[in-house]
């Protein structure tokens, strides 16, 4: 490709594998460091923070709002037409550690060198794919479950047959968009994929090259320092593989299972990462411009 050929992180590529790895690893490291040592200290010091708790203290209000009148047409009609759909039970204290892993994902991003080397079209393309895979595995890390509620959506159908004035609809769509249910089906795959990590009792080093793995994603359209990528998610496999071979050698299986992990990670959608875990919290404020004004401080 001719865009590779003037790619300015080209030449970054001859670098000791070793090298790459472990500013991947270091700055895994820093980042669990400053979180355990120094969390209060951040939420005062660092503007990134700060944003995601002025959004949460100033939407926390509306998260409340009475949806009586949208509970009345949610009466499971006859015909069975409705889509199963789930809300966090507590909304207010899994937004909050969501959001607190979203600060450390971002910071660790943020931290890698060769990542900063690559220009800013790339990182900003990698980061719009990779946010929510980042977040689903850090939260995976850190050990950080939830609960939700289920709730039964309307079909079009059904919404026609008991709906409100079209005016009238449209106002409290309006209200309970920020706060609408996520499939349960989708749900259910994070939540099957956070099972999946602790029953194979991931090390941190292990989550640290699969941070690697998800980021430097060369599947992703329009990027152009292509090789370079791909070399560092091989790079990042090869070295989780030969981690798990070291450490694990009776367990023939286990890097296996990681790839498992990494499959199902890849399944889950960004979309449902937000609603479901930053919805609540942010309304209709896009997902994208809160992780720019953290990530850029824009």
């Amino acid at each position: 490709m001719a865009a590779l050929e003037g790619c300015r992180c080209r030449g970054a590529s001859g670098r000791n594998n070793n090298s790459i790895l472990y500013s991947i690893l270091k700055s895994d490291s820093l980042a669990s460091d400053e979180e355990q040592q120094h969390q209060h200290q951040h939420q005062q010091q660092h503007p990134q923070q700060q944003t995601l708790q002025h959004l949460l203290h100033k939407t926390s209000s509306s998260s409340s709002a009475s949806a009586s009148p949208h509970e009345l047409r949610q009466q499971a009609c006859s015909c069975g037409s409705t889509r199963r759909s789930g809300s966090l039970r507590c909304p207010q204290v899994t937004c909050k550690a969501a959001s607190a892993v979203l600060v450390k994902t971002l910071r660790f991003v943020k931290n890698v060198p060769c990542f900063r080397e690559l220009p800013e079209d790339d990182q900003l393309t990698l980061i719009r794919s990779c946010w929510a895979p980042l977040l689903v595995l850090g939260l995976a890390q850190d050990r950080v479950d939830f609960d939700t509620t289920e709730t039964v959506e309307p079909s079009m159908l059904q919404r026609i047959l008991t709906g409100l004035p079209d005016r009238q609809s449209e106002g409290l769509a309006g209200q309970s968009r920020g706060a609408a249910g996520v499939s349960v089906v989708d749900i259910d795959a994070i939540k099957a994929f956070l099972k999946k990590c602790w029953s194979v009792d991931i090390s941190t080093k292990e989550y640290a090259y699969l941070k690697g793995a998800v980021l430097f994603n060369p599947d992703v359209e329009g990027l152009h320092c292509l090789h370079y990528i791909q070399s560092l998610r091989r790079e990042a496999h090869q070295a989780l593989n030969e981690h798990v071979r070291l450490i694990h050698r009776e367990d023939t299986t286990r890097f296996a299972k990681l790839l498992i992990a990494l499959s199902m990670l890849r399944a889950i959608s960004p979309p449902v990462v937000a609603q479901l875990f930053f919805r609540p919290v942010i309304g209709t404020v896009s997902i994208e411009e809160v992780l720019m004004e953290m990530f850029y401080g824009k």
